[in-house]
């Protein structure tokens, strides 16, 4: 497992070698060992206001990851994580860190090359990283069903895709895990739970699969300034998720309505990469991110000037930030049937109980070959052993020993 550790010289990566059995101290050894910090100089939290701490008083205050006997998992620290480290009074060199030129009146001159290698210049991205982006048809009916028939595209809605990624850039879309969530017209509010999503990955490297994206829908009544793809809001979005998702082939899809030529609304999916531009734009933090009501939603503003195409501005036009990415489907190897998490309607007990007796026909396997009740079982149950026994299973479409059936049909009864 690899964690992205930030500190002030910038971001760094440790090598966790096994991750179910790693703790916060576990995490400040490999620091010491990779990263030559001490583990009585660290500091470390998921919140990235740490980097803001002045004093080791100051950064005591974020106590997070301060228990070293507690596991990682149970923190939400994953594969591909941002854990942010702070120190005091430690001379550093960071391993390919740019070297320091000084230039101007304190230095040499600048020559025009030094100029031309100072601009930030944003231009379009042809070809993405991506070549198709394919979608179980179960897992996107399931999505669209839900926020055209229930929630009637009046506000936004977003999940996370997780599926594969295989030769030449094709990306697999087996499952759609929708966070807590929070949809007006015009934002989505994630309220990411660090517990549930430690799940969803202990499930989803099970099944041979990782995170690949993250798609969400556009609501019927947004308000904007003419006709745009995505929104300022939405390329912000868009792209602090892709910085997050840590593989280039990272999809970001959109659903919407759009009227087809009979004047009847149609459903309509579109995928795009984020451009490597755009990418490295936020992660260097040049995205003015307070976005106000009455800002053009077409472009996304700029903390200092940048250079498109021969011209020196502070607005880009969010076009410039998309690659589109085509579109496929197939059948995955998961079914989509059992209720989906964080909507309008608790998911519990009860529901298993109904899903185990509507699909009493089938093998058990079958049975329970549904991302979204194993996500259920996986409160109930032991997600470094279990749930992987339950995983392995469902890859291979093998017979589920008779315990584990008693055991979650004793749970389906409990909550009947």
């Amino acid at each position: 497992m690899l964690v992205r550790v930030r500190s002030r010289d910038g971001l760094e990566r440790v090598s966790i070698p096994d991750p179910s059995r790693a703790t916060v101290s576990t995490l400040k050894s490999l620091i010491q060992a990779q990263l030559a910090v001490p583990v009585s100089a660290q500091f470390l939290s998921l919140n990235r206001d740490l980097l803001l701490a002045k004093t080791p008083a100051d950064a005591l205050c974020f106590s997070d990851l301060s228990d070293p006997v507690a596991f990682l998992s149970s923190l939400g620290v994953v594969h591909g994580s941002v854990v942010f480290l702070s120190y005091f009074d430690l001379p550093r060199s960071v391993s390919g860190a740019p070297t320091i030129t000084p230039s101007g009146s304190f230095g040499r001159k600048m020559t025009m090359d030094d100029l031309i290698a100072r601009q930030v210049r944003v231009s379009r991205q042809e070809t993405p990283h991506c070549d198709t982006a394919s979608f179980d048809r179960d897992a996107a009916n399931a999505f669209q069903l839900y926020v055209n028939e229930t929630l009637a595209f009046a506000v936004k809605r977003g999940g996370f895709m997780y599926g594969r990624v295989e030769e030449g850039g094709v990306v697999l879309v087996d499952f759609i895990y929708e966070p807590p969530q929070q949809g007006t017209e015009d934002s989505l509010f994630l309220l990411r739970d660090p517990d549930e999503e430690a799940f969803v990955e202990a499930i989803a490297a099970g099944l041979g699969m990782r995170r690949v994206g993250f798609v969400f829908t556009q609501s019927v009544g947004r308000t904007g300034k003419g006709e745009y793809t995505l929104s300022a809001r939405e390329v912000l979005q868009a792209a602090e998720l892709h910085a997050e998702g840590g593989i280039e082939e990272w999809v970001t899809a959109l659903v919407k309505l759009e009227v087809n030529e009979d004047g009847a609304a149609d459903v309509h999916f579109e995928a795009f990469q984020m451009s490597d531009n755009c990418v490295k734009l936020f992660k260097d933090g040049l995205f003015v991110t307070e976005i106000g009501d009455d800002d053009n939603p077409r472009v996304s503003r700029m903390k200092k000037d940048v250079v498109v195409g021969v011209k020196d501005t502070r607005e880009v036009d969010n076009d410039f930030f998309l690659v589109p990415v085509k579109i496929s489907d197939h059948q995955g190897p998961l079914s989509t049937s059992f209720p989906v998490e964080n909507r309008i309607t608790t998911v519990t007990m009860r529901a298993l109980k109904n899903h185990l007796d509507r699909t009493k026909h089938l093998p058990f396997v079958k049975r329970i070959s549904d991302f979204h009740l194993l996500l259920l079982l996986a409160r109930y149950l032991d997600v470094n052993a279990d749930i992987p026994a339950l995983t392995e299973c469902v890859v291979g479409q093998t017979p589920v020993p008779e315990g584990y059936q008693l055991l979650i049909d004793s749970l389906a009864a409990a909550g009947s």
